[in-house]
Order: structure tokens, then sequence, then C-alpha cells
């Protein structure tokens, strides 16, 4: 009896071990034609972007915030949107931003989803050398890590003295950046675009060669573009590059004005039908629609565990959205793009209008 009584404790001992360990390491990010595979397989992840680390944000980037994210928002993958240049910024406050970055990857590998780092910046052919040194450092520390996907140039504009960031300007930033975390790590990495990540029909017809494992930067506001913007990412996908669509928003370009929830869901059909992976902007309680916190800029309910009347407008849809992707109603269904071969290079005439936020509204003339 006794005997069996401790083959009986070994078991449940067992299983209590069992049952405590870590879930399943994630599976390996990889690109095929212009597909980003998840473990092999078409899928798209659907989470949640932080926002500006450099300008209050960073009070959001806890393990907390990230655990809810994924056990509520049922979030894949969180970004860490790392400020470079700005006030308080990488450049000038290396420790705080370089922490804040570490405590939102640590804690998405904790919680076993995805996590992008996110050079965050507009200008980032400015400071080339630091990005060299900060992605090197962060390949070296984080590249074994299948959860850790490397965002080398968030949205380009061009330098602070008024020069253009050409499509040429960024592949030059980008070739020794990506060569330094291929140093260390076969991760992901996705480069940003030009035209604040709008113009991935441009990067399509001059993609980045000799590199595997690479993505090309979309981003969109529901409230600002529609279809033109679509059809960049129709060409691009046509011409064969994998798109990753690192942040949208439900509103306008600069960050404010109402939900558009009609384009939205427009544009969440587009991502579903062609498994483009996807982050909201932004975790933060910033007093602009963007923001998915109602709040006063004080990072007051930064530990998570929301409840729905702390969301905005934007929070609650978005909630809906990434609770339930893929399976969402978007609204319209349209047929996914295949890449048949290159398309010949059009000029587009384009008008251009800066935005509040810093982001740049593009009207096809």
């Amino acid at each position: 009896m006794r005997h069996q009584r401790t083959i009986f404790i070994g078991i449940a001992l067992a299983l209590l071990t069992y049952s405590l360990r870590p879930a399943l390491a994630a599976e390996p990010i990889t690109t095929s034609d212009n597909q980003v595979l998840i473990g092999g397989q078409r899928g798209s992840l659907a989470g949640n972007s932080f926002f500006w680390s450099n300008f209050g944000g960073d009070a959001y980037y806890n393990r907390n915030v990230v655990s809810w994210l994924k056990q509520d928002w049922n979030a894949t993958i969180v970004r860490a949107a790392m400020g470079v240049e700005e006030f308080n910024g990488f450049i000038s406050n290396p420790n705080l931003n370089r922490n804040a970055v570490r405590a939102v990857v640590d804690a998405a590998i904790a919680e076993d989803i995805y996590v992008i780092i996110d050079w965050h910046t507009h200008n980032a052919e400015v400071n080339q050398q630091a990005a060299v040194s900060f992605f090197s450092e962060m390949a070296q520390e984080y590249g074994d890590s299948e959860n850790v996907i490397f965002e080398i140039y968030n949205e380009p504009i061009g330098d602070f003295n008024g020069a253009e960031a050409t499509w040429s300007s960024i592949k030059n930033y980008a070739a020794p950046v990506i060569a330094a975390i291929r140093e260390h790590s076969d991760n992901l990495i996705i480069v940003g675009t030009p035209f604040f990540s709008q113009r991935v029909d441009v990067a399509s017809r001059s993609p980045i060669t000799g590199v595997q494992n690479l993505a090309y930067t979309l981003h969109f506001y529901a409230g600002t573009h529609g279809d033109g913007l679509r059809d960049y990412a129709r060409t691009a996908l046509a011409n064969g590059i994998p798109l990753f669509v690192t942040e949208w928003g439900a509103v306008n370009a600069d960050g404010n004005g109402n939900v558009n929830e009609s384009s939205t869901r427009e544009w969440m059909a587009f991502l579903e039908e062609n498994n483009l992976s996807h982050l909201n902007w932004a975790v933060n309680d910033k007093n602009e629609g963007a923001s998915v916190l109602i709040g006063n800029e004080l990072g007051e309910n930064n530990q998570g565990n929301w409840p729905l009347s702390l969301l905005t407008p934007s929070g609650l849809l978005t909630r809906e959205i990434i609770r339930n992707w893929p399976s969402i109603d978007g609204g319209v269904s349209t047929p996914p793009v295949t890449p048949p071969g290159p398309e010949t290079d059009e000029s587009t005439e384009l008008l251009t209008i800066p935005a509040a936020k810093g982001k740049i509204v593009v009207v096809p003339l």
C-alpha cells in the first residue's frame, strides 16, 4: 500500500511539474516569396505596438501589460517602439530606452509571444553607427530566441537637413545594420520603406538582395488611407516581397480623429486574405484617437487588467479584432495577391500633405 501511495505521489508531482513548465518555444518565422511564414506555414500574427519609449510610453513597458495583452486581447505579438533621436531618446538616454526594450522583450519571451525590437525613428540615416551597435547588441542578447524580430527603421522621411529618404538611401543605411544582426542571428528583419513606410511598391522594384529572411514595412491609418495604399501593397506582393504591418491605426494618419470602422474592416479583410501580420498603434493613454486607453498621459493604468470602460473607441475596436484574429468580419472579401513576376516601374505623381504626428498623407493625383 505504501509503495502504491509513493507511486501515486510521484505521478502527481510529475504532472504538476509538467503543468508548470513554460509553453513550447515560439515557432521560427521565415519568409518565402511574398509570404512571412510561421513555423513554415502561412498565417498571420495580431497584436499591439507600444508607444514611443521616450515620450512616456515606457510606463507601459512591463511584464503585466504584456501578459494582459496576451491573456485578454489574445495578442500573439507586441512591439517595443524605442525612440531614437527625439527628446530623451536612445541617443541622449540609452539606458532608459535600452532597459525599456529589454523589459518588453523579456516579458514577451516569458509569455511565449513574438516581439519586435523597433528602431523608432524617421531619420535613421543620421545615426547609422548607433543602429549598428544597438542591433549588434540586441542580436547577441536575443538572437537565439525565435520570439524576437528586428525592425531596423520605423518610418523613413529623411535627415534633419531636409534630404529625402529615398529607397536608395534606406538600402544604404540598412546594409551594415542587417550585417551586424546577421553576425549573431538569422531571425526576421523588417526594413522600413519610403514615405513613412507606405511606398512598398517602390521597394519591391529594387528589393534588398543577398540576405535571407527579410520583410518590408507597411503602415496605414484607416481614417486617411484606403484602396490607393492597398494598391501599393498589391504591387509589392505581386512583385514578390513579403510585407509586415508593424503599425496601423483606426483613426487618421496624425493619430487623431474618430475611429473609421468601415475602412478599418476593409483593411483587416485585406490583411487576412494576404496573411499579413499587424500591430495596432498604440498602447498608451495619450489624449489622441490612436491611444487604446483613456487617460491623462500619466500612465496610471500601466499594469494591465483594464476594464472595457477604460478603453477608447480605438481600443475597443482593436481589442475585438485582435481577440478574434484571423476570424474577423472584414465586411469585404478580396482574392489574395500572388506574385506572377516583377511589374514595370511606373512613376506616380503624388500630393504630400504634412500631418501633425509627423506622418504624411499621400494622395495620388
